[in-house]
């Protein structure tokens, strides 16, 4: 029987499945391919295999890794009929996951001793980061606890607008300043606004460029400085934002951002309608970092607290 009923609700696992749907049909597509007409897992199944998993953004590393563990139970069990091939690949990836994601949490949770808890996000324009924060500020709200949102991304009128969407929609709070002025000020008073409020959780908005880095990193440097003045050890969480749509280049803004502040979080937005969800595997395991929250689709509800035994069931359903 499947693990995933010990943990998740049925609605949260059919939009999972439901997400994850196209990835999964490309998958095993290209997986059927690669050994059709075998019945041995051999070197060429496993060169077959190694093509299947990098097409499918898993990420070159990752694939080899996932190679190397799949020869070695070859080699110890002397034989593998190709039959037994969908139920290795899921152990083994389960067991990459498991290495760097942490518990299966279901729910969104912040730690008792850390309040208010601030989460800090980061990510380029265009990956679903305002949505994000919208989004896991309802979830948030939904479970009790009370939220302030922070605009410190003040490079761009835009950014403060869509934000001011999702407070008003989700009915948060939202501290924000005029375009141009300075985001660690904004991240300062939002801070003292959150203290003043009692509030359990603050999430603060940052710019989305990666064309100067060392900008981004002083920058960001900053706003943690000002916010340590306020709350000790804030932020609690860096979550950085990436789209999975993207594929390869998800591995990229994750490599820019990793170098440019210490990122303890990520966020992979948009896997609904995409065949690129095997980026979540390789980002997990290359970056060491957990994936905390997966987004399955357009709905308000449709971000997830990321559960690997959830999207491996999901995946290998």
């Amino acid at each position: 029987m499947s693990l995933f009923k010990k943990f998740f609700s049925k609605e949260k696992k059919e939009t999972l499945d439901k997400g994850l749907e196209k990835t999964k049909t490309t998958f095993f597509s290209k997986l059927s391919k690669a050994i059709a007409g075998k019945s041995k897992v051999d070197d060429l199944v496993l060169d077959n295999l190694e093509e299947v998993l990098i097409s499918s953004d898993v990420g070159v590393a990752t694939t080899l890794k996932i190679i190397e563990r799949i020869e070695a139970r070859v080699l110890k069990d002397s034989y593998l009929g190709t039959d037994e091939l969908n139920s290795i690949l899921r152990e083994e990836i389960a067991g990459l996951l498991a290495e760097i994601n942490a518990g299966n949490e279901t729910d969104f949770t912040t730690p008792s001793d850390k309040k208010p808890y601030v989460i800090m996000v980061v990510g380029v324009n265009g990956v679903g980061k305002t949505t994000t924060i919208g989004k896991l500020a309802s979830q948030f709200k939904n479970s009790g606890k009370k939220v302030v949102l922070g605009a410190a991304d003040t490079f761009r009128a835009a950014a403060i607008d869509q934000l001011q969407v999702w407070a008003d929609r989700v009915s948060v709070p939202m501290v924000r300043q005029e375009m141009g002025s300075d985001p660690a000020s904004v991240a300062f008073d939002t801070l003292k606004s959150a203290v003043a409020q009692n509030a359990d959780v603050v999430i603060i908005d940052t710019a989305g460029r990666l064309h100067n880095k060392i900008n981004l990193m002083n920058e960001l440097t900053k706003i943690k400085r000002v916010m340590e003045k306020v709350v000790p050890n804030a932020p609690h969480e860096v979550l950085l934002v990436l789209d999975g749509s993207t594929g390869q280049n998800a591995f990229e803004q994750a490599k820019q951002f990793t170098k440019a502040t210490e990122v303890t979080a990520l966020a992979v937005t948009k896997l609904d309608g995409t065949a690129k969800g095997g980026v979540v595997i390789g980002i997990s395991d290359q970056f060491k970092i957990p994936v905390k929250y997966i987004g399955v689709g357009e709905g308000i509800d449709d971000l997830q607290v990321f559960n690997k035994i959830e999207f491996v069931d999901s995946f290998f359903k």
